[in-house]
């Protein structure tokens, strides 16, 4: 038991011994007991967490036991929780501390930040299309949460767990906008939502390129996904301005395609509802900004998002169809669902502008990246190594994994072409890396990393909604670097 279990054992008279000894209470790894009647020992109930052996705790199975404890206690009911999971010890012999700080405080300091971040979202409950007493029955109570410290200053412990608060805000915004229907959340609604967001907090910045700007731009590879909906496709940029205006940027960027139908290659029709979540890159990017202007770090950040949808109109482009993009290179469109490529590479063109430090894109980009990684971890490719690496610990820090793909120039010629300097797609084989391939040759000019959150950014089935995934791995990253 844990120096607070011993505690409350004591003020209960031996409450938790005689369970444990019983065999009701095995302490395994996330095993949750919920016992209603506190025996004497101050609380109404208690939630008994099982971490294993100490031994053997990875941080991984730390955030996993955190997120069924507090799953657990959302389930009671109790609207005043406190949390003594700081006290666990982490200390796996092959787990990475460097990640997270070498000192016992920089680890005390990170499990606060994850209890925050869990604590909240184990609260979040999407209610935006339910109204009158369907959405007051859906309404969650709010819950006072405490979270005792033991080898952390109280500064420190503060700051902690505000960011981890930050995080769980920001994942809560990006799963409402993946949660919304496609006939709200449109390219326009995004827009709109940017310029709200810049009203608010002084040091955001906002424009939005409309199509006959984009048009008149060049960037013809967007308007040939945009040009089939009634939707006005947009380019959304958010400039937060934390540092001195000499200071690069970091940009990240979201593929926004509001709605996927496949355009003219039209999708199979049993889980098109689904391809709402095709805009959860952008939604991403919205929660990574919202986390940032809470947080504030003293950087500049770019936030842009390429929205459109995806449909199959008259004015569609056609598989077949040549586009010139902003870069001057041309591309043959050979399948008209693999669009949001193409309209991130008139994004990557455009950013250039901003002589960024590093550009970070996000997409639901391939299912090949759902085969291959399944919905445990986001793809990750870049040209950076330095750049990956900072992205891999970010994802290892927050819980938010990824892992790295190869961009090797063996792949390239799978995007070769009669009629064009490039094709849209690469065959059946390695599809996600082929589509990292396809960016990356319009990111020639700065450091850049790809995101594909296919597998990671929603869940389908009885489950089904945005996960708020890559929000935590990105919050992570702009802070730590």
């Amino acid at each position: 038991m844990s120096a607070t279990a011993q505690q409350i054992d004591k003020a209960g008279k031996g409450i938790l011994s005689r369970l444990i000894k019983r065999g009701d209470i095995k302490g395994s790894a996330g095993e949750c007991i919920t016992v209603l009647d506190g025996g004497g020992s101050g609380f109404d109930r208690i939630v008994t967490v099982g971490f294993g052996a100490t031994d053997k705790l990875t941080r991984t199975n730390y955030l996993k036991s955190l997120s069924v404890a507090f799953a657990t206690a959302k389930k009671t009911g109790a609207t005043t929780w406190i949390s003594a999971l700081a006290e666990v010890d982490i200390n796996h012999p092959n787990e990475p501390q460097s990640d997270v700080g070498a000192t016992p405080t920089d680890i005390e300091s990170w499990k606060l930040a994850q209890q925050a971040r869990l604590m909240q979202d184990s609260r979040y409950k999407f209610t935006g299309h339910m109204e009158g007493k369907n959405n007051a029955s859906q309404r969650i109570q709010s819950v006072k949460g405490t979270l005792l410290i033991s080898h952390c200053a109280p500064r420190s412990a503060k700051a902690s767990a505000k960011q981890g608060l930050a995080i769980s805000q920001g994942c809560a915004v990006a799963r409402d906008l993946g949660n919304l229907a496609p006939n709200i959340c449109t390219p326009a609604y995004l827009a709109t939502l940017a310029r709200q967001y810049a009203r608010k907090h002084t040091q955001l910045k906002v424009s939005v390129l409309g199509e006959k700007q984009i048009d008149k731009l060049g960037m013809g590879a967007f308007m040939a996904v945009s040009r089939g909906s009634r939707q006005e496709g947009k380019l959304i940029i958010m400039e937060y301005q934390g540092a001195a205006k000499s200071s690069k940027p970091t940009v990240i960027l979201g593929k926004g395609i509001t709605f996927d139908t496949g355009g003219i290659s039209i999708k199979p029709s049993a889980t098109m509802d689904e391809m709402k979540f095709d805009m959860c890159g952008a939604a991403s990017v919205f929660g990574s900004m919202a986390a940032c202007v809470a947080l504030k770090p003293r950087k500049n950040i770019i936030f842009a998002v390429a929205a459109a949808e995806n449909m199959p109109d008259g004015n569609a482009a056609r598989p077949g169809d040549v586009v010139k993009t902003l870069s001057g290179k041309t591309v043959e469109i050979l399948n008209t669902d693999a669009e949001g490529r193409l309209v991130l590479c008139d994004a990557l063109t455009y950013l250039k502008r901003y002589k960024p430090k590093a550009v970070v894109d996000i997409a639901t980009l391939t299912g090949a990246c759902v085969v291959a990684l399944g919905g445990v971890a986001t793809g990750l490719m870049s040209n950076n190594r330095k750049l990956s690496s900072q992205l891999l610990a970010a994802g290892n820090i927050s819980g938010d994994k990824a892992w790295e793909l190869p961009l090797w120039d063996e792949y390239r010629p799978q995007l070769d072409s009669n009629f064009a300097d490039l094709a849209n797609i690469g065959g059946r084989t390695a599809g996600a890396i082929t589509a990292g391939v396809f960016l990356k040759q319009f990111a020639d000019e700065f450091d850049w990393a790809h995101l594909d959150i296919a597998g990671t950014a929603w869940r389908g089935g009885a489950a089904k909604g945005a996960t708020g995934r890559p929000v935590p791995l990105l919050v992570e990253y702009l802070l730590s670097n």
